[in-house]
């Protein structure tokens, strides 16, 4: 019995100990995951074909920062990197023209670095990559693309 307690006391008495360990490698885990970019909250952007709206593709942006980059600032700017994004998808969408459950990956790219330039001005931004997959909202039912032939579907167990 005496063991026990023994034991016990010594396990009382290091847990606040690791706590404090634990705390501090997240508080060094917090400072190296702290890069230079910002995250633009994923939105829903239009595939519109012949001004008709047929799907939504979300998709997730991160703005890699340039290292002299102020990156508290620029992430402020957050909302507007997002309605920028959302306004071009709406002036020209981002369609695959064989495929309406896609978005064409390199223009997104190139106009969002280009949109997210005027905000910040010449010299902030770095890169511009996808975070994730983009998911499209509907994959079945959509139209088939003019000159690509239905896919084959096989049948239903």
């Amino acid at each position: 019995m005496r063991a026990f307690l023994a034991g016990l006391l010594c396990l009382i008495l290091a847990v606040p100990a690791l706590a404090a360990e634990q705390k501090g490698k997240d508080k060094d885990k917090d400072k190296k995951s702290d890069g230079q970019y910002v995250n633009i909250s994923p939105v829903a952007l239009p595939i519109i074909v012949n001004g008709q709206l047929i799907n939504f593709v979300f998709v997730a942006v991160r703005l890699n920062l340039t290292p002299s980059a102020n990156v508290e600032a620029q992430r402020e700017k957050e909302p507007y990197f997002r309605d920028a994004l959302v306004r071009t998808a709406y002036r020209q969408p981002f369609v695959v023209p064989t495929n309406y459950a896609q978005v064409d990956i390199p223009a997104l790219k190139a106009r969002i670095m280009g949109e997210a330039t005027k905000i910040t001005g010449p010299g902030v931004i770095a890169s511009v990559e996808l975070v994730g997959d983009p998911q499209p909202k509907r994959v079945v039912g959509l139209p088939h693309p003019k000159g690509v032939p239905p896919p084959e579907r096989a049948p239903i167990p």
